[in-house]
């Protein structure tokens, strides 16, 4: 045996090394155009395709290809996939797919060997749709794309969800109107220009309607039907939308999109992309085939009727297979494609419930879709927001996959307008809206942040139009109003549409901050439609889907004579982001916090007294204790995503009934030695409808508050030590200065 060498006494100092280079993480696809060296890699998969070519464009607006490379099925086809590799071409080449096979409709199989095929895993298009001599339709070329681009250091902002502010727009619209004073209007430039605006706004994250390639209009022989204004009609969910960049150079839209991402970044806002994996733009049997049809028709799509009919539970014509193997990949490799390559920092998931349904359309308890989202590491950052329904019955409010999702919460919309509206028995639920939704959240382990809130979005009224009419007012879509929702919870008060009534304009302008009011102060994750600001009215359409033009844009006048609403907002995003008690991570149960000190949440009558839920209508008053200071370590923590604040509690008089009504300020042990100060009064006349900074005035515990009908009161105490003790308070009313 050989003995062991005894260490030696002098220790070997080693001379330091050079910091390693950071790590480079790349996310090549294994399908569509990809970039090599001597030239790119075409990759597509067609289970069932017999031939399979691939056109060459010289120019975007050429009919016919300048060259066509025809794939060898027994060299370029490994399984379902078909490559090829195309010496001599790079970044910029403009290219289709064409592939012939069985056409059979009533199995499914759809191939047309002249048809020219979007690929689906397009980085560009560029080009418009055109018609051949032939009759055939001619899509947008397809670009191969080199992802090359100086982020200038710019990562993923990580943002908590609780602590996030969401303002849905879309990118034309913001910026198209005149009245806008860009440079670039209706452009991702043109968002840039704007970003001091939304600064002020103090929101913390933009969700941009559709910006993947869209069919806006496609000709056809007998003419062209309405523009599709909105975006939510996919043609390429890899690329971005060519019709938002300024300039016309093949997949110059890429460049001009990152540069508004690292913009938006480098002044603490997050984007957040609305994404429509649900359906296409080659619609129904009738539609065109342009991409997925001409590939593998009955992969992509549900069939029904044995393959001969498209499965419609979007109202769009057919229907995404979103559980099948090749379409999950699809979409989970999309996903990952817009967080490496454009630093997106979530997605909110358009009629998600379609991406429960199987095959026959089936309810799935654990869709395999929504699994690889929920578990992907490389999403692992991003939010995920589902919007939990869709257009064949499925609602899935609260019970949508897993904690890692959140909801559009339809729920919060539609009780807080029927609140305001004076609907009767809506006060319970009012409460339970503002305290988070623990009714659909709490029971599967989620937060109140789970709850994206909203009173109004792009698909309904504008927030203006919610106070205004009645009625929808959609004729000019061409549908004879038909269509859009019918239940719309609206109130005009008075009169349909626009009117210079002194009292009617009076009560809608203190309705619409009774409800933005009502949003920024409720647990859970606020989204602002944008406009609503500053009361940006689409004329009584709920609709607008196919309104290119100044019924859809931002109109910016607006923001200066509503300067007064605008900065009713701004105030109170102001005091949200900057008092935890309104951003919790837990839901509130009525016990004491763990400091012992304060109930986390009670619930009060107008009379001061706890409420009885049973006798309840019209009038609530809700207090929200300041976190325990043990609770807020975390929240602060910047570097955790948390963005701190100074905790103070908060009182809130809602008060929707026709008449005035006396509210007692409570007086139980809890409440009672807090020093009040107003923060906001929704009837009080601007600058008096919101004081920043405690500027608002104390207020007496021992008055009684008169609220005139339909208003909302805000009170707000430092926290701190109890202060004295209090007189018993006096019976007479007296308004709140």
């Amino acid at each position: 045996m050989t003995p062991r060498k005894q260490p030696s006494a002098v220790k070997t100092v080693r001379a330091p090394k050079a910091p390693p280079p950071p790590l480079q993480f790349s996310q090549r696809l294994p399908y569509g155009a990809v970039l090599h060296d001597k030239g790119v890699q075409f990759v597509v998969y067609s289970r069932s395709a017999t031939a399979m070519r691939v056109l060459l464009y010289d120019s975007p607006d050429a009919l016919e290809p300048a060259e066509v490379i025809v794939l060898d099925p027994n060299k370029d086809r490994w399984g379902d996939i078909w490559s090829i590799l195309v010496p001599g071409v790079g970044p910029g080449q403009l290219y289709h797919f064409q592939a012939e096979g069985p056409f059979d409709p009533e199995r499914g199989q759809r191939f047309d060997g002249r048809a020219r095929l979007i690929d689906p895993y397009a980085r560009a298009l560029s080009g418009e749709f055109a018609l051949g001599a032939d009759g055939l339709l001619r899509p947008p070329k397809c670009v191969v794309v080199d992802d090359a681009f100086d982020w200038q250091g710019d990562r993923h902002l990580r943002r908590g969800l609780a602590d996030t502010v969401i303002y849905e727009m879309h990118v034309r619209g913001f910026t198209q109107s005149p009245s806008s004073g860009v440079k670039h209007a209706g452009s991702y430039l043109g968002v840039i220009e704007k970003i001091p605006y939304l600064q002020s706004l103090g929101v913390t994250a933009v969700e941009l309607m559709p910006i993947h390639e869209f069919a806006p209009e496609i000709p056809t022989v007998e003419g062209s039907g309405r523009r599709n204004y909105w975006g939510y009609d996919p043609l390429a969910f890899f690329a971005p939308h060519r019709g938002y960049a300024t300039s016309s150079e093949p997949g110059a839209q890429v460049r001009e999109f990152k540069e508004m991402v690292r913009a938006l970044h480098a002044a603490g806002i997050e984007v957040i992309l609305d994404v429509v994996f649900n359906h296409t733009a080659e619609g129904n049997h009738l539609g065109p085939t342009l991409s997925f049809k001409g590939l593998e028709n009955s992969v992509y799509y549900m069939l029904g009727d044995g393959g001969s009919s498209y499965r419609n539970y979007t109202g769009c014509g057919n229907t995404i297979n979103g559980n099948h193997p090749i379409v999950r990949e699809l979409i989970f490799l999309c996903l990952r494609h817009w967080v490496h390559n454009y630093h997106i920092d979530g997605f909110r998931f358009d009629l998600a419930s379609i991406l429960s349904r199987d095959r026959n359309g089936d309810i799935l308890p654990n869709p395999p879709v929504v699994e690889v989202i929920t578990e992907d590491p490389m999403l692992a950052d991003t939010k995920i927001i589902a919007e939990a329904w869709d257009a064949a019955g499925a609602y899935q409010v609260g019970s949508f996959a897993t904690l890692r999702w959140a909801e559009w919460n339809g729920r919060y919309r539609d009780d807080v307008r029927r609140f305001w509206r004076g609907d009767f028995a809506q006060t319970g639920h009012l409460a339970t809206r503002l305290a988070g939704s623990s009714d659909l959240y709490a029971d599967n382990g989620r937060q109140p942040c789970h709850s994206i809130n909203f009173v109004t979005a792009h698909d309904g009224f504008t927030l203006n139009d919610l106070v205004s009419y009645r009625e929808k007012h959609n004729e000019a879509n061409g549908e004879g109003n038909r269509d859009g929702d019918n239940n719309n919870f609206s109130e005009n008060y008075g009169v349909e549409g626009p009117t210079r009534r002194p009292d009617v304009v009076a009560m809608r302008s203190r309705q619409v901050r009774n409800m933005l009011a009502t949003l920024l102060l409720s647990q859970g994750v606020p989204m602002l439609l944008a406009g609503d600001e500053c009361r940006r009215t689409q004329q009584g359409n709920n609709n607008a889907w196919c309104q290119d033009g100044p019924v859809s844009w931002f109109d910016w006048s607006l923001v200066e004579s509503n300067a007064d609403l605008v900065r009713f907002v701004r105030q109170l995003n102001r005091f949200r982001l900057g008092n935890p008690t309104l951003r919790r991570r837990s839901f509130l149960k009525g016990g004491t916090s763990a400091s012992g000190l304060l109930p986390d949440v009670e619930w009060f009558s107008p009379e001061g007294v706890h409420i009885d839920w049973y006798a309840a209508n019209g009038g609530l008053t809700c207090f929200f204790s300041a976190p325990a200071p043990e609770s807020l370590v975390q929240w602060n923590d910047v570097a955790a995503g948390g963005i701190g604040g100074v905790s103070k509690h908060v009182l809130i008089m809602a008060h929707a009934g026709s008449g005035p009504s006396v509210f007692h300020l409570p007086q139980t042990a809890a409440v009672r030695g807090l020093v009040w100060r107003l923060f906001v009064h929704t009837a009080q006349e601007p600058p008096s409808d919101i004081y920043p900074d405690g500027s608002g005035p104390v207020i007496d515990p021992n008055r009684t508050l008169e609220l005139p009908e339909r208003s909302l009161v805000c009170l707000v105490a430092d926290a701190g030590p109890a202060a004295a003790a209090i007189q018993p308070p006096r019976v007479e009313p007296e308004p709140v200065p």
